[in-house]
């Protein structure tokens, strides 16, 4: 990868990171304002993309045992708010409640927004970054079928005024986060064993 291409990537990867992390708090606040597990559990998944670009960065310029480390931190990033999600969830099996549907379509309708606008940057670069950019284009580009997905669960809920497909997509939301925290764990932990192979 030339000069030119990588800081392309750096500054593309950055701006990604900064968009994810700032809707993270938006749908974050919007998820506990009106009471959907579903969106709240999505929050997460722009905290993961965050911590993705954000390993990008570093994965460009800092030695296989930094990495290693700060991608096990971020792993853990993620498991913070995917389990402020999971207790939700669990608090709201016994009674489901139909969550406030017109801002949880809004803030779906700007996640799809800004997932969109990040897979629309990523596609540009995602063949400079190797296996990580193309992750981060794919995460991106998927994460918009989740928005959809919540917008048509919110019109299921404001159709049946029920609070269980909220729950059931927030589940699975929640699973998907906590998949992700373990990729990026493993993928860091195989660094650390390739820099201890290394040295």
């Amino acid at each position: 990868m030339n000069v030119l291409d990588s800081r392309r990537l750096r500054r593309t990867v950055l701006i990604v990171a900064a968009l994810n992390l700032g809707y993270f708090f938006v749908e974050l606040t919007v998820a506990l304002l009106a009471g959907s597990v579903s969106l709240l559990a999505d929050s997460v998944d722009f905290l993961e993309d965050t911590a993705v670009n954000l390993l990008i960065l570093i994965a460009l310029g800092w030695p296989l045992a930094r990495r290693a480390m700060v991608g096990k931190a971020m792993a853990l990033v993620i498991l913070g708010p995917a389990a402020v999600a999971a207790w939700q969830a669990v608090q709201r099996f016994s009674d489901p409640i139909a969550p406030d549907v017109a801002p949880v379509v809004l803030a779906a309708l700007g996640a799809i927004a800004i997932n969109g606008t990040c897979a629309w940057l990523l596609a540009r670069v995602r063949h400079h970054g190797g296996s990580l950019s193309r992750a981060a284009f794919l995460s991106a580009r998927n994460d918009v079928a989740v928005n959809v997905a919540i917008i048509a669960m919110a019109l299921v809920t404001l159709w049946t005024d029920s609070g269980w497909p909220d729950l059931v997509l927030g589940t699975f939301i929640i699973l998907l986060a906590l998949h992700a925290a373990h990729e990026v764990w493993e993928v860091s932990e195989e660094e650390r064993l390739a820099a201890k192979a290394l040295a």
